[in-house]
C-alpha cells in the first residue's frame, strides 16, 4: 500500500502492564509491515487502575503472572511480570509531556526497558525527571500536574470508547484488545486498512 496516506491507529497502553510491554516488542518487530500498510500507531497512555480497579501495589495473582509469561513466550518475548501491580501514573504523565515535544517514542522505550528488562521499580517524581535525562529530555516537576489531569481525561475517553483493558488497538470505532502473533496482527491490520480506505467503516 505504498503511496497511501497513513492511517492512524490509537493504541491505549499502561506501563504497569506486562502484556503492553510484550505488545511494544511485537509491534517494534512489525515496523516494516506497518510501513508497508501505511499505518501509524499512536500510543496513548491510560491509567488502567481507573478502568479495572486493580489496586496499586497489590500482589499480582500468580495465575495472571503465568498468563503474561505464557503470552510472552508464545510471541517470542521473554518477560518476568512484576509481583505487584505497578503505580505507573507518573510515567504515563511524563509520556504525555514527552509526546508534546515529539519525544514519546524514546520515552516509551526507556521506560519499558527500565521496568521489564532492568527490573527497576517505578520511580518517584524526582526519579522520573532524572530518568528523562537519559534522553536529554528536560521535564519540569510543575508540568506533571497538568499532565496528570490529561492522563485522567484520556483514561475517561478510553472508557467511553469501550476500552476495558490494555493494550487496545482502536480500529476506527472498534476496540481490538490484546496482542496476537505477527501473522494475526498483520491480517487484522491489513483488513482494517483495506476497509477503512474503501470507506466501509464510516
Amino acid at each position: 500500500m505504498s503511496g497511501e496516506a497513513a492511517l492512524r491507529v490509537p493504541v491505549h497502553y499502561d506501563f504497569a502492564s506486562t502484556i503492553c510491554y510484550v505488545a511494544h516488542r511485537v509491534m517494534e518487530r512489525m515496523a516494516p509491515t506497518l510501513q508497508e500498510l501505511a499505518i501509524e500507531l499512536d500510543w496513548i497512555p491510560v491509567d488502567l487502575t481507573q478502568i479495572t480497579g486493580y489496586g496499586r501495589g497489590a500482589a499480582m495473582p500468580e495465575l495472571r503472572r503465568d498468563n503474561a509469561r505464557r503470552i510472552g513466550a508464545e510471541l517470542g518475548v521473554e518477560v518476568e511480570p512484576p509481583p505487584i501491580w505497578l503505580d505507573s501514573r507518573l510515567l504515563g504523565a511524563a509520556a504525555l509531556i514527552a509526546r508534546s515535544r515529539g519525544r514519546d517514542a524514546g520515552w516509551r522505550e526507556r521506560v519499558w526497558t527500565a521496568l521489564f528488562e532492568e527490573r527497576r521499580e517505578p520511580p518517584d517524581l524526582e526519579g522520573t525527571v532524572f530518568m528523562a535525562r537519559d534522553l536529554a529530555l528536560v521535564l519540569a516537576p510543575a508540568e506533571f500536574e497538568d499532565a496528570s489531569i490529561d492522563l485522567d481525561a484520556l483514561t475517561l475517553a478510553a472508557v467511553e470508547a469501550q476500552v476495558t483493558g490494555v493494550p487496545t488497538f482502536m480500529l476506527g470505532r472498534w476496540p481490538f484488545g490484546g496482542i496476537q502473533s505477527e501473522e494475526t496482527m498483520t491480517h487484522v491490520l491489513e483488513r482494517y486498512a483495506r476497509r477503512a480506505r474503501a470507506g466501509e467503516l464510516s
